[in-house]
């Protein structure tokens, strides 16, 4: 998650480079106000008026192809669902309040980007949530995406700025790039813009974040938001919060991992905020900051009343501060574009965690029940079901094991697999064994391939790469006519840098060039 600093330069990646040239961008909002408005104002005692539906702004959930979705979350052994919530920041300049906010007039009108993207998961049993923001400048695949107003469709497109996905037709495309992405099924969205989070940090009466030491954001060449505080903890709101949520130099490295981290720290902080802050029983100051929160947000349309907005509030409630874990998504240089891309092992990982509502937090009890599985068309008879086998045993030192796709469909067709097939022209390097199926028809038929074969379902995967049921053996699988799994490793990665929501010793490490 990531905001633009006033001095308009963009930051590079993720991890320190920085890019030359470039549109001049000045702020990004924070998406921090969205988990406000959910976390904090329903259980501090104010009913929401029916007026307030007028003030929310709805769009179409997903915008791309409905074969390109992921496929429902799956309901645990009582029945309970995830949720899955993309938390999305729009850098538009198209309210003169925005634009004052914002500055860079000559964006004014432009396509919005979504400089903030988060991705907030509730767990089944509302025990736990995880939340992983992407960095802004993250290069990913952008699915074709269809205008819901003008009914323009854009193409897809490979290795570009994720941001670049809301000026394709709206909120929705942002959605279809995560689930293409992530393979995770998102129910909801919420996008607001950055003129809501100076009103909603006063309405609350500040939030308290904490540097280890002096620090102003300045340069000689007038570069900086301007935050300027002193070693320690200090209750900011109104423009200072704005400055914080902003500053990019001065924390750390000066990049935009460093202000997520800043971010993250404000977000769990105001959250503690919204919770125990006594000041919110007061009806007027809750009448202000729910007036204030409906005005600056857009849902999908599912979620488009206060009664719903209500309803996911209390569900979110449900999660103890304790429970909630900050990460942003691992990610790594992409050549030398100064562009980042997710790092592929570590990525998939924690993509894999949310799917499979692992807590992040490590303290989940351990499952002794078979989940209850949802609807999926029934298999068709073993014979009956075409598949195409190929050889991923490739690694980064090793080459492809000759004939293993044909063994592995030799097998198969031992089984009662009459139709599979070894496609020998293909070599892919797959650290796991894997089953990919492309629509929702042929998931009964992937899992029974998988099942024939002892591989656990989660290792059965949507994909839109493939036409039909695909196995693909991996390196793990080179030898053998038995699958055995590797153990899972359920461990959230060093490299997301989890951040504890009740963690009120978090403090950000000024750059000493930027001490005063």
């Amino acid at each position: 998650m990531s905001l633009t600093p006033a001095d308009g330069k963009r930051p590079a990646d993720g991890g320190g480079g920085r890019r030359k040239g470039g549109r001049r961008r000045a702020l990004r909002w924070s998406a921090i106000v969205l988990a406000v408005v959910i976390l904090g104002t329903a259980g501090a005692g104010y009913l929401y008026y029916q007026h307030l539906n007028d003030n929310i702004n709805k769009d179409p959930l997903n915008l791309g192809d409905e074969k390109d979705r992921a496929a429902a979350s799956k309901a645990n052994a009582a029945g309970q669902t995830p949720l899955n919530i993309l938390l999305i920041g729009s850098d538009a300049r198209d309210s003169a309040e925005n634009q004052k906010l914002g500055g860079a007039k000559d964006t004014f009108g432009t396509p919005a980007r979504a400089d903030v993207q988060m991705l907030l998961h509730v767990s089944a049993d509302r025990s736990n949530m995880s939340v992983v923001s992407m960095p802004r400048d993250t290069l990913v695949d952008i699915p074709k995406c269809t205008d819901p107003d003008t009914k323009k469709t854009y193409a897809a497109e490979t290795h570009v700025i994720t941001n670049d996905s809301l000026g394709r037709g709206g909120p929705g495309c942002t959605v279809a790039t995560w689930e293409k992405l992530t393979d995770i099924h998102i129910d909801h969205f919420m996008m607001v813009d950055f003129s809501g989070v100076v009103s909603m940090a006063d309405a609350i009466g500040g939030v308290p974040v904490c540097v280890d030491a002096n620090i102003y954001s300045h340069t000689s060449s007038g570069k900086g938001s301007g935050l300027k505080l002193k070693k320690g903890t200090t209750s900011v709101k109104g423009k200072q919060a704005l400055q914080w949520l902003r500053t990019r130099y001065g924390f750390e490295d000066d990049t935009d991992i460093a202000r997520t981290k800043a971010q993250h720290q404000y977000m769990n902080s105001m959250v503690r905020q919204l919770r125990e802050n006594a000041t919110l029983s007061n009806p007027t100051k809750l009448r202000s900051l729910a007036e204030t929160a409906t005005k600056a947000i857009t849902v999908d349309n599912d979620l488009g009343t206060v009664a719903k907005l209500y309803d996911l509030s209390k569900e979110l409630r449900k999660v103890p501060t304790k429970r909630i874990t900050m990460t942003t998504m691992p990610w790594e240089y992409s050549g030398s574009s100064g562009r980042v891309v997710p790092r592929p092992t570590d990525a998939e990982q924690l993509f894999r965690l949310v799917r499979e509502d692992i807590a992040l937090d490590g303290k989940d009890k351990k499952k002794t029940t078979t989940a209850v599985k949802a609807s999926t068309d029934p298999a068709a008879a073993d014979d009956q079901i075409a598949v195409q086998v190929e050889n991923g045993t490739r690694t980064g030192t090793t080459g492809a094991v000759r004939g293993r796709a044909t063994a592995v469909a030799q097998l198969l067709v031992g089984k009662g697999f009459k139709e599979a097939v070894a496609d020998s022209s293909v070599i892919l390097s797959e650290a796991t064994t894997v089953v990919r199926y492309p629509s929702a028809d042929l998931e009964g038929d992937a899992q029974r391939v998988a099942k024939a074969l002892d591989i656990p379902t989660s290792a059965v995967k949507k994909s839109t790469s493939v036409s039909g049921v695909t196995l693909v053996v991996g390196a793990d699988w080179s030898t053998g006519t038995t699958y055995k799994a590797p153990a899972a490793d359920d461990t959230t990665p060093t490299s997301a840098d989890a951040l504890n929501g009740s963690d009120t010793t978090a403090c950000m490490h000024v750059d000493p060039n930027y001490v005063w």
